[in-house]
């Protein structure tokens, strides 16, 4: 295999075998208020939401996973399958060995099925020089999107999994300017990759020309435990010790979800791991729902495997939709929910800073 095929293989051996995730689930302290008498019938409940652009058939996407070896194309398959035949939007993982011309078809098989949001994926490091010489033009840009029929392209903050990855690409100045040319050319969304975007953050990419942000806050996949693995597999221990130390660095995804809530549509990944997560997620201003790390042994199994899972999360955010008494998803939206435990620490957190700035 040529290095970056066994990157990405490693990858998804990591995510199916070790513990990626800091063991917090954030998504758990935001509790939606019960209706008692909601006044709804839940085989009427409309769960169909408009997504940068897109009606899927309710408000879920399953985001960025793998792509580029051979493995990847089955599990790719898996899921667009899946994906289709629900009605939900779906992402694939890095396209640069794909518009390198590394297994392609890993990539390209999800055009044979009609799924109804399709998210390319390029990375922000590789939209400026970096040591190893990569840069994505935007001509390969374009090569990507064309691989996936992509309906947008989601730029990929990945500075964390970059910085403790022995291979990594550290250098970040001059990526705000890339992206912005970018989104001149193309729907672009930016995506977070488990450690969230802060308010600032999001702030400065409003005005850029981005069509959404996918928050992907900390709680999901830490890529530097991944990372972590990784560099302790190839004995390197300083890097095995960063990725200890960085493993539950970040932002928590429902706080990052608060603090981005700027307008733009916004996508709620980052732990999400059922249908409660995906009501509270709406209810806290999110757009739309996401996971990856959710599916992704069923997606090593079959079509169906993904089918039954994503159903299951289908018939939970139903049941919350009916206990909140949401006919809809505009009315999820305004649900009430109160916020318990480290989250609840972390937002207190946030406003005692801001009053003392």
């Amino acid at each position: 295999m040529t290095p970056i095929k066994e990157r990405k293989a490693d990858h998804i051996d990591i995510c199916l075998n070790e513990r990626i995730e800091p063991g917090y689930c954030y998504w758990d302290d935001i509790r939606l208020m019960h209706n008692a008498l909601p006044e709804v019938n839940a085989d009427e409940i409309d769960m169909s939401a408009h997504v940068l652009g897109k009606k899927l058939k309710f408000p879920f996407i399953v985001t960025a996973i793998t792509g580029g070896f051979s493995g990847a194309k089955k599990i790719n398959e898996n899921i667009a399958i899946a994906c289709s035949e629900l009605g939900i939007g779906m992402g694939v993982g890095s396209e640069r060995a794909g518009a390198a011309g590394i297994e392609p078809d890993s990539y390209s098989i999800i055009k044979e099925y009609d799924i109804p949001l399709v998210i390319g994926n390029i990375g922000a490091p590789q939209l400026i020089s970096q040591h190893s010489g990569d840069k994505f033009s935007h001509e390969e840009v374009n090569r990507a999107k064309d691989l996936i029929d992509a309906d947008v392209m989601a730029v990929h903050l990945n500075f964390l999994q970059e910085v403790i990855q022995p291979e990594g690409d550290t250098n970040s100045k001059g990526c705000f300017d890339a992206i912005r040319d970018l989104a001149k050319e193309y729907p672009i969304i930016v995506k977070e990759t488990g450690a969230g975007i802060s308010r600032r953050t999001a702030s400065k990419l409003k005005g850029i020309g981005i069509v959404g942000m996918d928050i992907a806050g900390m709680g999901g996949t830490s890529f530097s435990a991944v990372e972590l693995y990784r560099a302790m597999a190839g004995g390197d221990m300083m890097r095995t010790n960063m990725g200890e130390t960085f493993f539950d660095w970040g932002i928590p995804s429902p706080v990052s979800l608060l603090e981005a809530k700027n307008g733009l549509p916004l996508i709620a990944s980052g732990g999400i791991l059922d249908g409660i997560h995906a009501a509270s997620s709406i209810a806290m201003g999110a757009c739309c729902a996401g996971a990856a790390h959710a599916v992704l042994r069923e997606a090593t199994e079959s079509s169906d495997a993904v089918i039954e899972k994503l159903t299951l999360i289908k018939e939970e955010l139903r049941a919350a939709m009916m206990l909140t008494g949401s006919a809809n998803i505009k009315q999820l939206s305004e649900a009430e929910y109160i916020v318990l435990g480290e989250t609840k620490q972390w937002l207190e957190g946030l406003q005692w800073t801001q009053r003392n700035i």
